[in-house]
């Protein structure tokens, strides 16, 4: 009897320091539908490794373009002119226009870095950026772009949103994004009655075309005057089942939240009515039950299409807002590695609004996460 006790004693010891490790890598997310990424700003290459995505669903290789040609820098006097042309590698996990279900892996190289530009930078903690944080954790940094916590490592996330996007077509599940504020240019009209399909009609990415003019105005304002500017992205995905999410930790929403935060320069995150519903009575608040085509549906959405942590059928909607970029070329005061004081003006090609690019990063976590769901309520049912 006690030499079992000690086998069970070592291999929950086992077990317990592999989740330690896994834990903190902090390079993966998604349960059945999981996502590990690679790579750095200024390195060779990066990429994403898909497990769990089912056999046999079509590969759509113009959808991954578009997604990563949205993303990309360069495309626009209101981007970095850094140019990537984002050609993608499918490695494994796809034969003859299929999944295979195996995994899938996609490689991004790096083909305009200019590492020169970062050198004045590497003994600086710049304002607002990971340098300091990133250097008491691993005591090094690539200073390098900033390496894993530049905004260049989301290129691999939004390839790795587009297969979850093919997996959710399939089933009817629309994600869309656009820009609603910028700074204190705001788009005035409410997620059920824009048509985010517009979005892509200017480089803002704003359904709106009088609203987008006014940003556009705004961003070249800000970059002129050497500084940078934030603002609101509103995501919408329609015909979601109900029955998706948990009723306790991995709620949907909380975990749509843990996907927005974890995008680079986003501080904020509300779904449905968010801080605005915390104003209104119950009775303003509430969602009423109606009989609507022969199925359930509700009055109103100021739940944003999920109640107790899991989706009600109706659209879920929500916005994340993302803070100004951190790099801008107006001098500012900080700190070097000596705890010298020092003046500091970032040179090199950054954007003075993440915003335009960012809606593909917001798509691309949102499929993430609604594929993982959808994968963990097909699996409960």
């Amino acid at each position: 009897m006690k030499k079992v006790a000690l086998c069970c004693a070592t291999i929950f010891i086992s077990t317990h320091s592999k989740n330690k490790s896994n834990g903190m890598a902090g390079n993966t997310y998604g349960q059945l539908f999981r996502i590990t990424t690679f790579g750095e700003s200024h390195g060779e290459a990066l990429g994403v490794v898909i497990d769990g995505c089912p056999p046999r669903i079509t590969f759509d290789v113009d959808l991954l373009t578009e997604a990563l040609r949205k993303r990309k820098p360069g495309q626009s006097d209101l981007t970095s002119p850094r140019k990537e042309a984002d050609a993608f590698e499918v490695l494994s996990g796809v034969f003859e226009g299929q999944t295979t279900g195996t995994p899938i892996c996609i490689l991004i190289r790096n083909s305009d870095q200019q590492s020169n530009d970062y050198d004045a930078l590497k003994s600086v903690y710049r304002p607002s950026h990971a340098d300091y944080t990133y250097t008491m954790k691993y005591g090094i940094r690539d200073h390098r772009g900033s390496g894993r916590a530049s905004a260049r490592e989301t290129v691999a996330r939004v390839a790795a949103g587009a297969v979850a996007s093919m997996l959710l077509k399939q089933h009817g599940i629309l994600v869309h994004a656009y820009v609603s504020q910028v700074g204190s240019v705001k788009l005035h009209h409410s997620p059920e009655s824009v048509d985010p399909s517009k979005a892509g009609l200017n480089w803002v990415r704003c359904p709106d075309e009088h609203t987008a003019a006014d940003m556009i105005r705004l961003i070249e304002k800000v970059r002129e005057d050497g500084d940078s500017v934030g603002g609101t992205i509103t995501g919408i995905v329609r015909n979601v089942p109900p029955g998706l999410g948990e009723p306790v930790f991995d709620k949907l929403h909380a975990d749509l939240g843990k996907a927005m935060l974890s995008i680079n320069a986003c501080k904020g995150f509300e779904i449905g009515s968010g801080f605005e519903g915390s104003t209104r009575r119950g009775s303003e608040e509430n969602d009423a039950f109606v009989k609507k085509e022969n199925r359930i549906a509700t009055l109103s959405n100021h739940s944003g299409g999920i109640q107790g942590g899991i989706s009600n059928g109706e659209p879920i909607y929500f916005r994340c807002a993302f803070k100004p970029v951190s790099s801008i070329k107006k001098e500012q005061t900080t700190l070097n590695t000596d705890l010298q004081t020092q003046n500091l003006a970032i040179e090199g090609r950054h954007d003075p609004c993440v915003l335009p690019r960012a809606v593909a990063i917001v798509e691309a976590m949102t499929a993430l996460t609604l594929a993982d769901h959808w994968m963990r309520f097909k699996a409960i049912q």
